[in-house]
């Protein structure tokens, strides 16, 4: 709030009217009304006179609002689309720009107008509209400094964007820092600077990393999800994942192994002897192959540490070492196979 907003809420918080406060003060009652309605100032050697008549410091009778409230800043972010409809752009943009210097410390507000505008400018081809990227690009600049992370983010994300539209990808790649290091967008946005700027082997492999790692994740959170549905006994979303995670699997080129292991869990909760058996022999089978995705044209710019017999041969052996002490194969001990495939 302005000056004149803070005079008028407390002076109707201590229950005055214009008329008694410019009697306590010595002024007249128009002069009251002409400080509320942001039409003058009080004189400066009045403005203890009134905080103490009001009672609070003259830091809150100066100050504006730091910070206005959700609903406030949505307000005028409707007021913002209503005018942007009906309005040109010049004079929507102006309006903008009083509002964001009338609560310059309210980062919600500033961030949040400045999408709205710059993505206007943006959907609309404004004429003229790099006259206005001096004023947007300050007021994301300005939230890069936010307590929020999201807002830090969003804002790096519009800036890195406005760089890479003007062809100006070194001041772009700048934005990246304010990427979290695990946030998969940092690495998407590095590959774009590189695929803009003829660095295309570094593209591919940054790509291809996301690809890699993005199965991991989703492969993840699907048996995560299978371990709900199984929690909640509900069979036959379980194996609904369990064929997902398979095509999964299929999709990115993991191999043969991956995607029959997914099966197993289900195959062992059931108790399903033949199905478990199967699935097994598979697994041990496919083994060789655990890292068949290193063939895939998907991964071709990725370099993987070569595989050792002696790695694939430990890795059988803690196979055969989990299926032989986890109870919960027991149910398969008096099976000549399974006896077979644990020699």
């Amino acid at each position: 709030m302005q000056i004149g907003e803070v005079i008028r809420s407390n002076r109707k918080k201590i229950g005055l009217t214009q008329e008694e406060m410019a009697n306590r003060l010595g002024v007249s009652t128009p002069a009251v009304n002409k400080w509320e309605n942001g039409n003058s100032m009080p004189d400066i050697t009045l403005l203890a006179p009134i905080a103490r008549l009001l009672d609070i410091t003259t830091d809150i009778l100066l100050s504006f609002q730091q910070e206005l409230t959700n609903d406030e800043v949505n307000a005028l972010i409707e007021e913002l689309d209503g005018k942007l409809k009906k309005e040109s752009y010049a004079d929507t943009f102006a309006w903008a720009k009083k509002q964001i210097q009338r609560y310059p410390n309210c980062e919600t507000l500033l961030f949040r107008m400045a999408l709205v505008l710059d993505a206007q400018r943006c959907v609309k081809k404004i004429k003229g509209s790099e006259t206005y990227d001096g004023d947007i690009t300050k007021w994301y600049t300005c939230a890069l400094n936010s307590g929020s992370e999201q807002v830090r983010e969003t804002a790096a994300d519009a800036l890195f964007s406005f760089y890479v539209r003007k062809e100006q990808y070194e001041k772009a790649e700048e934005y990246l820092q304010y990427f979290s290091a695990q946030n998969p967008e940092r690495k998407r946005k590095q590959a774009v600077i590189y695929s803009k700027t003829d660095r295309i082997r570094e593209a591919y492999q940054a790509y291809e990393e996301l690809l890699f790692s993005g199965y991991q994740m989703m492969s993840m959170v699907l048996h995560s999800i299978y371990l709900l549905r199984m929690q909640e006994n509900d069979r036959e979303k379980a194996r609904m994942l369990v064929e997902k995670q398979k095509q999964l699997a299929q999709t990115f080129d993991m191999g043969e192994y991956h995607g029959i292991s997914a099966e197993l869990e289900l195959a062992v909760v059931e108790q399903d002897t033949d199905k478990t058996i199967a699935i097994a022999e598979n697994m041990m089978a496919s083994l060789k192959e655990i890292s068949a995705f290193r063939a895939s044209p998907l991964y071709e710019h990725m370099a993987f540490q070569p595989l050792q017999e002696e790695f694939l041969a430990g890795l059988k052996q803690n196979l055969q070492k989990q299926f032989r002490e986890d109870e919960t194969f027991d149910f398969l001990k008096g099976d000549k196979r399974w006896q077979e495939l644990m020699q």
